[in-house]
């Protein structure tokens, strides 16, 4: 089988579940004990650490570890809001970032918080203009996800920063789960005071996230224990794991795109530029490893099953929806026409993947469109 669901998750790199294993046989000790053993164990957590911090140009910050991407959002909007509520109470977002972030805002909402959305265009980008407009003395947080996990596009985060740090004294938080790996993330060159990245879609291992932080910036906890990671996330922290995203992130941070992935992008968009029944919806200077496209009056599950009868994986949207009969938030916010609303399916690219079966997902795409014309 071909696997095109990268940005769903990602196969583990064998180097990776290496050091994950020889982490659990010989530091397998509570990184917080006092003896020996411990002390050994807190070293390499350490080291594990200020490895994440350097390759994100970060090197003086402080990292959180966490369950994965939805707790790191989670911990950036519910700790950070509460943590500099004394300077206001505004918060601002996007209408397209990930539900960990979306349903965190909601509850800051409940609790007195007066969160503002930024709109995006059909291309899923949003507008510097009116960023600008909405930044205000009393905004304390901005939380922008860099590159949109459903349709690929990029968002212009470094103007972003200039503008927040011009008008406001926010802290401002990127969600980079989708970028990490694909795009460089240097949080110096970016403005970026907080940042999410998630091991798993980087050929890590699930249940492995991090919230990085730059040096002054603290949120409150938003869970409660034994105060382990500088009582910012308690409970006895996983060593392997965090060696293990260590690793994952070495191998995986580029310093430029990757132009294969680029490359074979543009040959799927080429491919579907003649069939009028089909919408691309990435913005063609989008993310390289994602492309998202609709078929009119398709369902989505329609076109996956058959792929995967030809032996190619793909996805409706982002794995976290893929299972909602609705059109998502994303298609809805880029206000896609409602017959090609169910018709949405994604391609993401990963390590694994070869020039030959970009050929192959082509060959597939021309026959199913054949199907399609003929009316299935």
């Amino acid at each position: 089988m071909i696997y095109f669901d990268n940005s769903s998750t990602t196969r583990p790199d064998e180097t990776v579940l290496e050091s994950f294993i020889a982490a659990n046989m010989k530091y397998y000790a509570n990184p917080a004990s006092l003896h020996v053993f411990g002390r050994e164990a807190e070293i390499l957590l350490n080291r594990s650490k200020e490895q994440m911090l350097s390759l994100v140009g970060n090197a003086e910050g402080e990292v959180v570890l966490t369950s994965g991407g939805t707790e790191a959002n989670n911990l950036a909007i519910l700790g950070l809001a509460e943590a500099y509520r004394a300077r206001g109470k505004h918060v601002i977002t996007t209408q397209i970032e990930h539900p960990s972030i979306l349903n965190a805002c909601r509850k800051l909402e409940d609790i007195g918080f007066e969160v503002d959305y930024l709109k995006v265009d059909d291309q899923g980008l949003l507008s510097l203009d009116e960023l600008e407009k909405m930044v205000r003395k009393d905004t304390i947080l901005v939380s922008i996800m860099h590159v949109n996990n459903e349709i690929g596009t990029i968002q212009p985060i470094r103007q972003c920063a200039e503008l927040i740090k011009k008008n406001s004294r926010a802290i401002f938080h990127s969600d980079c789960v989708q970028s990490f790996g694909k795009l460089p993330v240097n949080m110096d060159e970016l403005g970026l005071d907080a940042i999410t990245i998630s091991a798993h879609k980087v050929n890590g291992l699930k249940n492995s996230g991090a919230l990085l932080l730059k040096k002054g910036v603290m949120p409150h906890a938003i869970n409660f224990g034994g105060g382990q990671e500088k009582g910012l996330r308690s409970g006895t922290v996983s060593v392997p794991n965090a060696v293990a995203m260590a690793k994952a992130m070495r191998i995986s941070t580029v310093k430029e795109e990757r132009a294969d992935y680029r490359n074979w992008r543009n040959l799927l968009i080429e491919a579907c530029r003649p069939y009028e029944n089909i919408r691309i919806l990435s913005p063609e200077a989008g993310a390289p490893h994602i492309l998202s496209i609709a078929f009119k009056s398709i369902n989505g599950e329609v076109a996956v099953n058959y792929f995967q009868e030809q032996g190619i994986i793909i996805s409706t949207s982002s794995a976290c929806s893929s299972k909602n009969k609705n059109a998502g938030h994303v298609i809805e916010a880029i206000g896609l026409e409602n017959k090609f609303k169910n018709g949405v399916i994604r391609v993401s690219f990963g390590n694994t993947n070869t020039k030959d079966e970009i050929d192959e997902f082509i060959r597939v795409l021309n026959s199913f469109m054949v199907l399609i014309e003929r009316g299935m």
